[in-house]
């Protein structure tokens, strides 16, 4: 069986469209359907119990962050494989069980995830793989990102990290590693566990049999102050956590003094001092408490 968890905050609309896309298109596997209402607004957790009675919504009554909302999830699953799955995405075909055969081919497989695109015309791709962080700078590429489909993402193949938007682990995986890392309340904690299940001796594949249309914006960056805390936070408590020796006060250093300096300075001449703010509590954080994340 499969279990299917999604994380819900405020995001209702969103979510009945991934429900009814699970509902009406998957027919060639057993699964369940959890839902983690992270402290949503306007009663957002008693409108999903009423519409779908049949679907385990779980209540938390803090907004636990997307780690902490899949562990509660997790705890609720039953499933030998769980399907983590963001709530603004959807899918329109029933490959599943093509898609988590691959999980037959080899016992060290822990973790795959899909192909990706865009849910937005031109429909581009999101996802078809990642090439790895450097141990430096931290950067890395989304293979195909915002590029037309075509037939070279369509082979299945290694790769450092699982996608946050869309990925399938085993219950021996979790049995053996653990829950996600929550300290990192939003982003990173996906490549954070993904170190984790390699250590564990599991590989990570990208598997294009499925496609999963994700109504993410094709454009990023700093759109919030909220994001602009977590992604300059947890920068540096990746790099804290995951690089060894040398290469973690290189980077540490490099995130310190060039990269943040770059960021504050950009935003103080657009005016954008709320971002400023954010950028600076998210160093100070990390120096802070850095004990707190080994």
């Amino acid at each position: 069986m499969i279990s299917f968890v999604t994380i819900n905050y405020n995001g209702f609309s969103n979510t009945c469209d991934l429900i009814d896309s699970i509902i009406n298109k998957v027919f060639s596997v057993d699964y369940e359907i959890i839902v983690v209402d992270n402290a949503s607004s306007n009663n957002e957790f008693d409108r999903l119990c009423i519409k779908y009675p049949r679907i385990e919504i779980v209540k938390s009554d803090t907004n636990l962050g997307f780690a902490g909302g899949n562990n509660l999830g997790i705890k609720h699953a039953i499933g030998n494989f769980i399907f983590f799955i963001n709530n603004d995405a959807i899918i329109k075909d029933d490959s599943i069980a093509d898609f988590i055969e691959i999980f037959k081919t080899s016992d060290k497989i822990g973790a795959i995830s899909p192909k990706i695109k865009f849910a937005y015309e031109p429909m581009n791709l999101q996802f078809a793989g990642f090439t790895r962080l450097s141990n430096i700078t931290l950067r890395n590429s989304q293979i195909g990102n915002n590029l037309p489909d075509s037939e070279i993402y369509n082979i299945k193949k290694e790769i450092p990290y699982i996608h946050g938007a869309a990925f399938v682990v085993k219950r021996d995986v979790l049995d053996k590693i653990g829950l996600m890392p929550d300290m990192y309340f939003l982003y990173y904690e996906e490549l954070d566990w993904s170190e984790r299940i390699k250590d564990g001796g599991y590989n990570l594949y990208y598997n294009p049999v499925l496609t999963i249309y994700h109504k993410e914006s094709q454009s990023t960056g700093y759109n919030s102050p909220l994001q602009a805390y977590y992604l300059t936070r947890n920068r540096f408590i990746f790099a804290y956590r995951n690089l060894e020796n040398l290469n973690r006060y290189l980077c540490i250093c490099y995130l310190m003094f060039l990269v943040a300096p770059r960021d504050l300075i950009k935003n103080l001449l657009k005016g954008k001092y709320r971002l400023v703010l954010s950028i600076l509590r998210g160093v100070g954080d990390f120096i802070i408490h850095i004990n707190k994340w080994k």
